[in-house]
């Protein structure tokens, strides 16, 4: 991440004297949570000691930004942007695989990512309903063939590996060029897994009743704004809607207690069982090398989830810069054969 911002600020892209940096922080037990250091250490050493670091974290990290605010205006359109970008996100992924006519699905994505990057400043509960009626129905109405055809393989893991393609090596690009349906829980669902934590864990280790209260109503402000999608999806013919955040953590209780909640912590193990039960049993699962929380609530559970799920075909992948490509590729691979042995059509194609 931090190669990444410094690859920006020298590229020449960019006026320096109106550059700001900005991070995202969750305040965890997490290497993560330095990064912002990194980051302004990296831009001293380079001789860019005036470009300011900003963090946006929930948490109190003693972190002063003069001059930005976080009003509620840019937070609901920040959340109608994560909404957006999960949907088209699952109906990339659901079509691609299976597009009549190679490139028609990146031609769509494209097409209305590019339409929510304009329309993000004035983003209403309205014009977000409109938007997504016309962009599910061209997605859904995309020509197809042998749908479903393909074993479906599900990406989990720690926030960042999961869904940056140059962190985890493009691995959904791997999983659909091994013939095979790459399928990814959205990044909301993290955010909706840190409201719903006080509540959860409030009978095992206490929470006042006002900061459970206040989490709370946020979720439901949050569940209301996606409430359009979800009815989208529930009618279209190719699109599953989202399973609520609550239900996701009494799956995750058969396995583990709600008060895993550092780095992924339950949810993790929630988008597992979801999968599995939702007849994605392949799954991979994307971790920094070395991540203990990841380790804990990712691979630790592995063992279990089989107990529990027979059917689970799981592999646990580190990355890292150090880390070896070809290893982690044989690993999927190996995966992705198991998962066509066991598709019901691969499989008896193969008896064959």
């Amino acid at each position: 991440m931090t190669g990444q911002i410094m690859e920006a600020v020298n590229s020449g892209r960019y006026d320096l004297s109106k550059l700001a940096v900005l991070i995202t922080q969750t305040g965890g037990g997490c290497r993560a949570t330095n990064y912002i250091a990194l980051i302004r250490k990296a831009l001293r050493d380079a001789g860019h000691p005036e470009i300011p670091v900003i963090s946006i974290a929930f948490a109190k990290l003693d972190e002063v930004n003069p001059g930005f605010k976080i009003t509620v205006p840019i937070l609901k359109r920040a959340v109608f942007a994560i909404l957006i970008g999960d949907a088209i996100m699952q109906m990339l992924y659901r079509t691609r695989p299976y597009e009549a006519e190679p490139g028609s699905a990146q031609a769509l994505y494209d097409k209305y990512m590019a339409r929510a990057r304009e329309m993000a400043p004035t983003y209403t509960r309205a014009s977000v309903r409109k938007f997504m009626t016309e962009c599910v129905h061209e997605f859904d109405n995309l020509p197809l063939v042998n749908d479903r055809s393909k074993p479906r393989v599900g990406v989990v893991g720690e926030i960042l590996v999961k869904f940056h393609p140059t962190a985890n090596n493009n691995v959904v690009e791997v999983i659909e060029r091994e013939g095979c349906e790459a399928v990814v829980p959205g990044l909301m669902e993290f955010f909706l897994f840190g409201m719903l934590n006080r509540k959860a864990q409030k009978a095992e280790i206490g929470a006042k009743t006002s900061d459970v209260m206040g989490r709370m109503a946020m979720l439901k402000m949050v569940n209301w704004m996606r409430e359009p999608i979800n009815e989208l999806f529930k009618q279209s013919k190719h699109f599953d809607p989202y399973t609520d955040i609550e239900e996701l953590g009494e799956k995750a209780k058969t396995i583990l207690s709600l008060c895993n909640n550092m780095g992924e912590g339950w949810l993790l193990t929630a988008e597992m069982v979801e999968l599995i039960e939702g007849g994605t049993p392949n799954i991979v699962v994307c971790s920094p090398f070395a991540c203990l929380p990841n380790h804990v609530v990712g691979k630790s559970v592995i063992k279990e989830l089989r107990r529990q799920h027979p059917q689970a075909n799981v592999v646990a992948v580190d990355y890292d810069p150090g880390a070896s490509e070809v290893n982690q590729l044989n690993r999927i691979k190996l995966m992705v054969s198991v998962a066509k042995e066991r598709h019901p059509e691969l499989g008896r194609a193969s008896a064959k």
